[in-house]
Formats: C-alpha cells, structure tokens, sequence
C-alpha cells in the first residue's frame, strides 16, 4: 500500500488545525477549542510516523542512486548497507503507520472511572476487591496518572464492596478499558479456618469520563436529596447533612456519594459521575455494535464475562481472553500489569486488521 498520499493528507489536515488554534477568537468557543485541540493530539503520533516514513524513503532512494551509479567498492558497500538498514526500517514503519490509521475508539484520549464491586464469596470476595485496587492505584503511581476515590463502601472484614475511582492521566480510559469484566480469585481465604482453596469474583468496570461538553445536564431534570453520611452497618458518622443524591429525572439514574464531609464537594463528585452514567448509555450502544463485528473482541462490551482467573497456589494469572499466563502473581498484585495490558493491545490491533475494522 502506498502510504504517503493517505499520511500527506493527515499532515495537511493537522498543519490545519495548529493554524486554527492560533487563532485568539477561537477561546471564545471553548467547545471548538477543546475539540480542535484533541483533533491535534490524536494526529501528532501520526504525522511523527509520516515525517519518519518519508525521510526513510528520501535515504532509500539515496542509497539506491549510489548503489547505481558509484564505481568506488567502499562506497557502493556502505551504500548496500545503508539500504538494508532502511528497507528494514521502512518495513517497520509501514507495520506501525497500519496500526497508527485504524480508526481510534474516540473515547481512548479520555480520563477514567474505575469501578470495583464484590461479586460471589462473600467477605472473601470483597478482600479481593481490596486487591484490585491496590493493584490499579500501584499501576497508576507507576504511570504518574493522579486518581481521585470518588466513593466506597467497606466490607465488614476488609476490603471493599464497592469502590468508585476517578483517573487522570493520558489516555487512562484507552489502557484500563481493557479492565472491565469478573475477574475470579481462587486461594484460601483468610477466613477459611480449613485450608481449603475458595474461589471468589469481584467486577470491574471502566468507563471513559465524560466531561461538561459530552454531556448537557439541566438543572431541571436532577433531584438533589441531602442525608446523614453513614458508616459501616449503617450507623450515622456525622450529624450533618454532608451526603448526596442526584436523581437524573428523565433516564431515572440515581448517584450518592458521602465520602467528603462537604456537601459542596460529594455533589460535585456525584454531579461527575452521573454526567458519566448517562454518557455511559450512548457509549454502550457503541460497545455493543463493535463487539457484533469482532469475534473475539479483547475490550468487549459484555461486562458480566470471566476475563481473567488469580490462582494464588500456582502464583498464576491467566487472561482468558487471548489464553495468556504469566506466573509472576505477586508481581502482578503490585501493580505490574503493563506486560499483560500490552499483548491485550496487540490482540486487539491484531484482530481489527483481519477484520478490517
């Protein structure tokens, strides 16, 4: 495939934007200006391969006219050299410029929401989900993204029943989607006085944020409710009025958050996650068309699927997906989880030239 033509037409079009967003008018439409300035970032990788690409070629056929035309034994040996190195290097190019032009899931870019809820097994399950976040909150220190508890619930042994996360950091939604599904841990609880090998579930869900301009809330369709915070089996810890309920009126999703001891800052968080919500049910219409055109999709749509087991025996961690197994399972736990989310990546970009997608 000849490359240059489809990567000219992406400089021009980048070359475009940046005269766009010098143009001082534009901060009056901060819309436009957020748009235009993502358009860019999306397209700099892109037009970083094409400068590449092109200058490789200009060396190629420099060494070609040499190979040509030069008497010299040295030079022409330098020169075969020279075009060795570059066919080799304009080969990995084109295999990298192939995945850089498939169409990009637009919410890739975006910041993250991380859910983590206990599934079956009990206290066990929900030691599990305590796990979970340890290991997020270790990969995102790893990556330097910041992230934010958006609001938990505690389970009565340890751990979590449920925990909301807000991450911020480049394209954290693009590199945790691949998160969202049941993972199963099979070790003997803590609270197995036998020894036996339990197995538990905990959920995970990551959803891209959305932000003011994705999503227009009216004032008009959220019921605010304020309530006492309360703490584990539902005693009140505080006497203020400091928890929130937003109630989206028109799709009936309902959001409470009481971790802050600020009204002010719970409803800001809520206000967050419920823009998220109904953001969500868009997107997942979206999750659900690509996931009918991929056979085995790595970043599906179906939430309620096993993806991935946790045998603390056999420290292995096995991603059922594309059957990949690593037996470093302490490791993992600690946050090291890149390896993993990279082959998942190359499943997926591997999947998506098959099909043409």
């Amino acid at each position: 495939m000849n490359y240059l033509d489809k990567l000219k037409a992406i400089h021009d079009k980048w070359l475009e934007i940046t005269e766009k967003l010098t143009d001082p008018d534009l901060m009056s439409d901060m819309k436009n200006y957020i748009r235009l300035n993502k358009e860019y970032k999306d397209l700099e990788p892109i037009v970083d391969a094409y400068k590449e690409y092109k200058s490789t070629l200009e060396n190629l056929e420099s060494a070609k006219s040499i190979l040509a035309t030069e008497k010299d034994e040295d030079f022409r040996e330098m020169a075969k050299e020279e075009l060795d190195a570059m066919q080799e290097k304009k080969d990995e190019l084109e295999e990298e410029i192939r995945i850089l032009l498939l169409p990009q899931d637009p919410q890739d870019s975006k910041n993250a929401i991380l859910e983590i809820r206990a599934g079956a097994g009990g206290d066990e399950a929900s030691i599990f989900a305590g796990d979970l976040l340890r290991m997020y909150t270790r990969y995102c220190e790893n990556k330097n993204w910041k992230f934010e508890l958006v609001s938990s619930t505690e389970g009565t042994m340890g751990g979590y029943k449920e925990i909301v996360l807000n991450v911020v950091g480049e394209k954290a939604y693009g590199i945790l989607k691949y998160e969202s599904g049941v993972h199963r841990v099979q070790r003997v609880p803590e609270t197995e006085s036998q020894g036996r090998v339990h197995t538990s579930a905990a959920s995970v869900v990551v959803l891209p944020e959305a932000d003011e301009f994705d999503v227009e809330l009216k004032n008009s369709d959220i019921r605010k409710d304020t309530y006492c915070s309360s703490g584990p089996g539902g005693q009140s810890v505080n006497t203020t009025y400091s928890a929130v309920r937003l109630t989206h009126v028109p799709t009936g999703i309902v959001v409470a958050i009481q971790d802050e001891k600020s009204q002010i800052k719970n409803y800001e968080k809520a206000l967050k996650v419920l823009r998220t919500r109904i953001y969500e049910l868009e997107y997942q219409k979206y999750l659900d068309e690509i996931t009918k055109t991929r056979k085995t999709m790595v970043s599906t749509g179906d939430r309620s699927a096993k993806i991935r087991t946790y045998n603390y025996p056999q420290s292995r961690v096995t991603d059922h997906r594309i059957g990949y197994t690593m037996h470093n399972l302490s490791g993992f736990m600690e946050g090291d989880i890149e390896e993993l989310i990279n082959a998942l990546q190359v499943a997926e970009n591997a999947e998506r030239l098959k099909e043409g997608v």
